[in-house]
């Protein structure tokens, strides 16, 4: 069974998908994520909390994917492994409460629940790139 934390990783992914394409409030649309797809989970703000992170540092997390990923320029990644990416980003250089490894890990998990059959491949790339980047 997923972890409570990993449910809610999985609302935020499907919050950001939804607000790139439709546009509105980001945190209107995971309210209503949270409710109908997350209702009895404890931790919400965890929810909230990731989701504002990639919004407010939106600009260094994208660019630090096109650092990671320079054949693959943003508008051609996938958007799900773009929001994938964005909260697994946000977590790597904004949270300092989440192992790095635990945020590589959820990324990979994410992309194998929510993207192509390469999206893991990807993400993990892209991550594993980084984290080595950064324990140097």
């Amino acid at each position: 069974m997923a972890s409570k934390r990993h449910i809610l990783r999985s609302i935020v992914v499907q919050a950001l998908f939804a607000w790139e394409f439709r546009g509105g409030d980001p945190e209107a649309i995971l309210a209503y994520n949270l409710v109908n797809g997350a209702g009895s989970v404890d931790d919400q703000p965890f929810a909230l909390q990731l989701l504002q992170k990639v919004i407010k540092n939106h600009k260094k997390i994208k660019s630090t994917i096109e650092k990671y990923a320079p054949e693959w320029p943003w508008e051609k990644i996938a958007p799900v492994d773009r929001a994938i990416l964005q909260i697994s980003v946000a977590e790597l250089l904004f949270d300092k409460d989440i192992p790095a490894l635990v945020a590589i890990n959820e990324g990979i998990e994410l992309a194998k629940e929510y993207g192509t059959e390469s999206s893991s491949k990807f993400v993990n790339g892209v991550l594993s790139s980084l984290y080595d980047d950064r324990k140097n």
